[in-house]
């Protein structure tokens, strides 16, 4: 067993400082109330910028877009960093494990990432989003096979997907054969079908799924931008629905669509054995004889200092290979 829990809270967009404060205090909360797992929502530490356009259109850039991406890259964070630092000391404390969605800064570029921080360990991966979302691409680089990380946290084996990840059924296969058993979805798509994706992937792949989405009001925002959804300060940006789903599909816990909230559930491990007696799909229920996905798991984020050099490329992880040996 253990106790998870899904933090739904909203960035003040730009203002990272004021951002991890609430972070922090709601993660305190959450842990008085027994949670030994949290996850955080995408981009909470960095900010989504929902409904602003950065001055971009096909073909052409403003000066004024120029400027407000100067002020999101500036609220990005670097990892490590005293952001990360800050995170790694409470997760000491409170001997919790953190899944927490962040904007990272690596030089000019900025990654969409889940950070993984344990008791006494630190951060102990970074999955950078791979496929940023359609506008979300000016802002964002691409992420590689390199952070497809499958972290033990206590018991269980956890795994991120980002938001719109978690349609890439590539991207679960190669995650469910790395033995992931609590799915942690950390995410702003705030739409009714976004709850029947997540009960999808735990219901297809056996396991618990934590997603967190974030909840802004126009409010959160800095008075000298204008959202397209509109300018009252009462207005919903990002409308939460956050939700824990056991591994048969139920909803355990569930967010309002109207605020701020911790949702808290226990997870009780063996109901994973339990649901994957008909169904494992990357076990009995597979067919390596007929299927095989061959993931690249090389760093392409970061230049080479030799970029004339060819580097041989590890052993490409073949999820059929695994036929059998990641039931759990």
């Amino acid at each position: 067993m253990i106790t998870a829990a899904v933090i739904q809270i909203g960035s003040y967009l730009f203002d990272t400082h004021r951002t991890l404060d609430k972070l922090v205090e709601k993660v305190r909360q959450a842990a008085a109330e027994g949670a030994e797992l949290i996850v955080l929502p995408e981009a909470i530490l960095g900010g989504y910028p929902k409904g602003l356009s950065f001055g971009v259109h096909v073909g052409s850039r403003s000066e004024d877009g120029r400027e407000m991406f100067r002020r999101y890259h500036e609220s990005a964070i670097e990892i490590p960093g005293p952001e990360t630092q800050t995170l790694c000391d409470l997760s000491t404390q409170l001997n919790v494990h953190l899944v927490t969605g962040a904007v990272e800064r690596r030089g000019a570029t900025l990654y969409c990432v889940a950070v993984f921080i344990s008791p006494g360990a630190g951060v102990t991966g970074v999955h950078r989003k791979l496929m940023p979302t359609a506008a979300e691409r000016f802002l964002w680089g691409s992420g590689d096979g390199s952070t497809l990380h499958a972290r033990s946290m206590g018991n269980a084996t956890v795994g991120a997907a980002i938001c719109w990840e978690n349609y890439m059924p590539l991207f679960r296969t190669a995650m469910y054969a790395k033995g992931v058993n609590v799915w942690c979805a950390p995410t702003v798509d705030d739409r009714e079908s976004w709850q029947s994706t997540m009960r999808h992937i735990a219901v297809e792949g056996r396991c618990f799924v934590l997603s967190a989405c974030q909840y802004v009001t126009r409010a959160d925002f800095p008075d000298d931008v204008t959202p397209v959804q509109g300018d009252e300060p009462d207005r919903v940006l990002i409308g939460g629905g956050s939700v824990i789903i056991s591994p048969m599909g139920h909803i355990l816990a569930e967010a309002s669509r109207e605020k701020e909230q911790i949702l808290i559930a226990t997870l009780d491990l063996d109901d994973i054995t339990r649901a994957r007696f008909d169904l494992d799909v990357v076990g009995h229920y597979a067919r390596p004889d007929i299927f095989a996905l061959t993931v690249d798991e090389r760093d392409h984020t970061r230049p080479s200092p030799h970029p004339a050099t060819t580097v041989a490329a590890p052993a490409p992880h073949l999820v059929g290979a695994l036929n059998g040996a990641a039931s759990h």
